[in-house]
């Protein structure tokens, strides 16, 4: 990804520590690009090791090349695991962005036990759990920015994947239940809800004509929404621009809801 020169450039960004899940593809992988490009310390966390290295690859000139580890955000233990390793190499994460999700399509009624509490693993828990892992190095550095990613799903509302759906409403009260815990620390908790933003699992899996329709049928913006619209709003909310902003969810959807 070339650097854009129209677009915003952030030197409180320089030298951060910034910790992406699901970074190696997708909208995830835009915003490992785009903090490289900002020259921050980025490292990423995903299952797929073939993703992420090509992304490395794609980001080798950069100031500080991406740090990948391998980890199963449903295992905590290897996620503690996963940035202790980072912040051993890199030093005390700054900016965590709680990327990783799943939108798998599932059916109400066939909904067992065991696949809401994998769904809500996927989904839910590890925003938490890292969280929680990277506060006290942000409490150390004296501040930190952490940003949840949610989704319009539970606004609109979606059928056809109730446990994604109910995960990223959760995710909007864990946002602001932690901006009050941590803010007194100089910590700021923030979210994001895209729309229908067109990675290429979206086009691969969902996109279909009929949908695409529907999707600018609803929009005030008659154009697709691609995962650098996605990843300059988090930088924004990582920076020290938006200092004085935590406890938001902030809608980026051309328009829908």
């Amino acid at each position: 990804m070339a650097q854009n020169d129209s677009f915003a450039d952030y030197p409180s960004l320089r030298e951060k520590v910034v910790l992406i899940t699901g970074g190696a593809s997708g909208i995830g992988a835009s915003m490992v690009e785009h903090f490289a490009r900002q020259g921050a310390k980025v490292a990423f966390v995903d299952v797929d090791a073939v993703s992420a290295a090509g992304l490395s690859n794609r980001v080798d000139d950069a100031t500080c090349r991406p740090f990948f580890v391998h980890c199963d955000l449903t295992n905590v233990s290897a996620l503690q695991t996963a940035v202790a390793k980072i912040e051993r190499a890199l030093g005390p994460v700054h900016v965590l962005v709680n990327n990783a999700a799943s939108d798998d399509r599932h059916a109400f009624a066939e909904v067992t036990p065991e696949y809401w509490d994998e769904r809500i693993a996927v989904n839910l828990r590890h925003q938490f759990f890292v969280s929680q892992v990277v506060v006290p190095g942000m409490k150390k550095v004296g501040a930190g920015s952490i940003i949840n990613m949610s989704s319009i799903a539970w606004m609109i509302p979606s059928t056809g994947l109730p446990v994604y759906v109910t995960a990223k409403a959760g995710i909007v009260g864990l946002t602001r239940t932690l901006a009050k815990e941590l803010g007194g620390d100089n910590i700021r908790v923030n979210c994001i809800s895209p729309g229908a933003i067109m990675t290429e699992r979206q086009r691969r899996l969902w996109m279909t004509a009929e949908y695409q329709a529907e999707v600018m049928r609803h929009q005030s913006l008659k154009r697709e929404l691609l995962p650098a619209d996605v990843a300059r709003l988090v930088l924004f909310l990582a920076s020290d621009d938006s200092s004085a902003i935590t406890g938001q969810n902030f809608v980026i959807d051309g328009g829908w809801v």
